[in-house]
């Protein structure tokens, strides 16, 4: 019976050492991975041409392209899902460079099983809460920071986080854009927004206090 973390998600896992492959792929298949293996950055790049994958677990220390050339070539190609380094000897510059290049985070060898697929699951579920909150930025807010809005004003703040101008939210929700405005300007102010980057990052900013 498949363990309950992974619930079928496709974890690509890249390490040179074929034991460590068989190793922790049994440990995640056994924890509801579905897990695939290989050898080097070429292999999983080829594969990511086919078939994309929820989560990467990538050693930084390969034969050919290293971990970090791998990391920064997928985050140029906007990899949508998180990457996990693995180093025997992570240091801080290296894992400053790593997290700038797109790193979920880098965990250290020896691992402690367990804790390594905390690890992981819990950065694939950080991830989807994040995408949930993209799509609907209202329950970013939390309950107690929706409860601030009425619910016209909620529906205008879905128009204007999704990038609508004041006229097209106006003609989206059936009100003027002067109406927008004025919805607008309310909403700012009881989330505490100075402009309009500004709200975008009241919502999305992961360490907010005023909405957890």
């Amino acid at each position: 019976m498949r363990a309950e973390p992974g619930q079928g998600a496709d974890l690509y896992l890249v390490d040179d050492d074929p034991s460590v492959r068989d190793a922790l792929g049994l440990v995640f298949e056994q924890a509801g991975f579905r897990v695939s293996g290989f050898a080097d950055g070429p292999g999983l790049l080829q594969a990511l041409q086919h078939r994309s994958a929820d989560i990467l677990l990538v050693d930084v220390q390969l034969p050919g392209p290293s971990g970090l050339d791998v990391l920064r070539h997928l985050h140029a190609r906007k990899f949508p899902g998180p990457i996990i380094l693995m180093s025997g000897h992570a240091d801080i510059p290296m894992a400053v460079e790593a997290i700038k290049a797109g790193a979920t985070d880098i965990i250290e060898k020896p691992f402690n099983l367990d804790r390594l697929v905390a690890q992981i699951t819990n950065a694939l579920a950080n991830h989807s809460r994040r995408r949930a909150e993209r799509a609907d930025p209202v329950a970013a807010l939390g309950p107690e920071g929706a409860s601030l809005l009425t619910p016209r004003e909620r529906d205008v703040l879905q128009e204007l986080v999704r990038g609508a101008s004041n006229k097209e939210a106006g003609r989206s929700l059936g009100i003027s854009p002067r109406t927008i405005e004025v919805h607008r300007a309310r909403i700012m102010e009881k989330l505490g927004a100075r402009n309009a980057a500004d709200l975008v990052r009241v919502i999305y900013d992961e360490q907010r206090t005023g909405f957890s």
